[in-house]
């Protein structure tokens, strides 16, 4: 299989159905299901949940613990609605979120998720320049800035292969849960109190501000996203059959990693609540002064160091998954395909510039309220991702049989509505303090307009599904019966551009176009000269290279003229996309003929994008040879 070949229409086009379930037997067909599940995990251990957890244990000690627990139930139903999206349908999220809502809400959706995607990412930056800080005592402002550099990181992984990244983030993950294991077994937590911890206990106004906090830090919005695309990556069988086996695969799968993730989350709240809640330091709300008072509240000089490795891995890991999502939500809703690495320095310069003015104006005091600030707004997001999955696998129109039953509906409505409600609340006290100061009156018509917004939203998002599931957009139903084919006839070719580079595979590409149009076509020959002379002087330029080129493309002619083809040439200056598309309108072609020639590292970067401006500009067939593809 070409590992170049992109599905068009499919969530994770280059890596969907490329890891094989079927050809293996056994326990080994069961491993095969796993990874998903690991890669959603680490959005549960970010940097963003360590500064909830560490202030929620160090305020109010092992009391916070069933906020973990109840988050971590509803985030193994939420993930595996998600789950089952993915796998029944075969669209993620975003795609099903485009199929049924009108552009103006769809837009809206796609905003609010970029929002939640930049608030996490801004927590994975800034955990992992805290680390790097604790470690090496590099400034915050220069950590920030140097985590541009991991975006190649995950450029090298992603070229390595789905499985291949799995086990990256596998790695990471181990390390931290192994670092937080040994710091457990350092600081000896009272057993009876944490277990109290697990019974529920009133939320009091501070409380509330930290448990949302952690709920937005553990029920990621973005991992809706991403594990609806993340189960596509396994080619399964067709028929209920295979896809009822894929959903219970993955159900461990998910059981194992989401459980493994709220086990990490409890060790840190239970390590700040025995550690700092215990001896008074109850006014720990900062990652730094925790791993400072690790070392003589222990009595062991290792704990600050295996903490600040842990964050690291934690950052690391998952800012890797953020960026997956990302991708997920742009192809999704906006069915807009960039260039992967593009796609990293943009998400990444988002979240760095608020982190760099919080450190340049406030200084690095107030960079853990920024951590916490960031998890509560993505707690903000979750009703408007929430609410479209539980509309989406209820539907038995295109769910069928697999359609979630009344039992599971009212579950997943009841955690929808309590972390609506817990929104709500916080917010309206955050709305009822700036309305209760004096002046400040552009400060409450901003208030009052987002919430009027929000609340139309909402109510939108909510409704539209119930009154329009069989409206959809697009065809969305899992087997659509097949279409009478009364549309076959297609205008014959006449003009065909060729769009030459003056490599070694010129005559490949031009073969390709006699093949299409025989002799009865006529044929334009297009090469763009990018010399430094062209780029000034446009067609005006003379120098040699232009000399060159202008002889090269009239010897092609000349050839395939003497073999009684009609042939034209076209050179275009300056530019390669604008003048590939002005070239090809002036010779009023009915066909494209371009060379793909599987760049790697940067030359894909730079050279992959002609094609992809090309064809949006362009409104005829482009046929894209793969010029290195063995020709039998």
């Amino acid at each position: 299989m070409n590992k170049s070949f992109v599905k068009p229409d499919s969530s994770l086009g280059e890596v969907n159905s490329s890891v094989d379930t079927q050809s293996r037997k056994g326990f080994g067909r069961i491993l095969a299901y796993f990874g998903p599940a690991y890669l959603v995990s680490v959005g549960y251990m970010d940097p963003g949940n360590w500064a909830t957890d560490l202030q929620g244990g160090a305020q109010f000690g092992y009391r916070l613990i069933w906020v973990l627990l109840m988050s971590n139930f509803m985030a193994l139903i939420l993930q595996n609605l998600s789950a089952r999206l993915g796998i029944v349908r075969r669209k993620d999220l975003a795609q099903a979120s485009r199929e049924i809502y009108p552009p103006g809400i769809n837009f809206c959706l796609y905003m609010l998720a970029e929002l939640a995607i930049a608030a996490c990412d801004l927590a994975e930056i800034l955990g992992m320049a805290i680390g790097i800080n604790l470690l090496t005592g590099l400034p915050l402002i220069w950590g920030v800035s140097i985590t541009v550099l991991d975006t190649f990181l995950l450029m090298w992984l992603q070229k390595l292969g789905i499985r291949k990244l799995e086990a990256f983030i596998v790695g990471l993950v181990s390390i931290i849960a192994l670092s937080f294991l040994v710091e457990l077994i350092f600081a000896k937590p009272n057993l009876g109190e944490a277990i109290k911890g697990f019974i529920p206990t009133r939320l009091n106004k501070d409380s509330l501000y930290i448990a949302v906090g952690i709920i937005g830090a553990t029920v990621m919005p973005h991992n809706l996203y991403l594990h609806s695309a993340l189960v596509q990556t396994r080619k399964i069988r067709t028929g209920w059959a295979g896809v009822r086996r894929a959903l219970k695969y993955n159900f461990i799968d998910s059981f194992i990693a989401l459980n493994g993730a709220f086990l990490v989350n409890a060790a840190i709240l239970i390590l700040a609540a025995s550690v700092f809640y215990t001896t008074g330091h109850t006014g720990i709300a900062r990652i730094e002064d925790a791993y400072r008072l690790l070392s003589p509240l222990l009595g062991r000089k290792i704990a600050p160091t295996i903490f600040a490795i842990a964050l690291i891995a934690s950052g690391q890991s998952s800012t890797i998954t953020g960026t997956l999502a990302g991708q997920i939500v742009m192809e999704g809703y906006l069915s807009l395909r960039i260039d992967p690495l593009l796609r990293r320095i943009i998400t990444r310069l988002l979240a760095i510039l608020p982190a760099v003015f919080v450190i340049y104006v406030y200084g690095d005091a107030k960079v853990d309220d920024l951590l916490v600030f960031s998890q509560v707004i993505l707690s903000l997001q979750l009703g408007f991702a929430i609410i479209p999955l539980i509309h989406f696998v209820s539907d038995k129109s295109t769910m069928g049989e697999l359609a979630i039953n009344l039992r599971m509906k009212i579950v997943a409505w009841l955690i929808a509505i309590i972390l609506v409600y817990l929104n709500v609340q916080l917010m309206a006290g955050k709305m009822l303090e700036v309305y209760n100061e004096d002046g400040h009156l552009l400060a409450k018509l901003v208030v009052s307009i987002a919430a009027i917004v929000f609340t139309w939203l909402f109510v939108a998002m909510t409704i539209i599904p119930l009154i329009q599931q069989r409206r959809l957009r697009h065809s969305i139903d899992m087997h659509p019966e097949a279409l009478p084919l009364d549309n076959l006839n297609i205008r014959p070719i006449k003009n065909i551009a060729v769009a030459l580079d003056f490599s070694n595979n010129d005559g490949r590409l031009i073969a390709e176009a006699i093949g299409q149009g025989g002799k009865d076509a006529n044929y334009t020959l297009l090469h763009i000269i990018e010399s430094v002379s062209a780029n000034y002087l446009g067609a005006s330029s003379d120098d040699a290279e232009t000399q060159k080129d202008r002889l090269r493309l009239e010897t092609y002619a000349n050839q395939l003229t003497a073999l009684g083809y009609k042939v034209t040439t076209q050179l275009g200056y300056r530019n390669r996309v604008k003048e590939i598309v002005r070239l090809v309108q002036d010779a009023d072609a009915d066909m494209l003929i371009v060379g793909a020639h599987r760049h790697r590292g940067l030359k894909d970067y730079l050279f992959g994008e002609t094609i992809d401006a090309v064809r949006h500009d362009l409104d005829i067939a482009i046929l894209i040879i793969n010029v290195y593809a063995t020709v039998y």
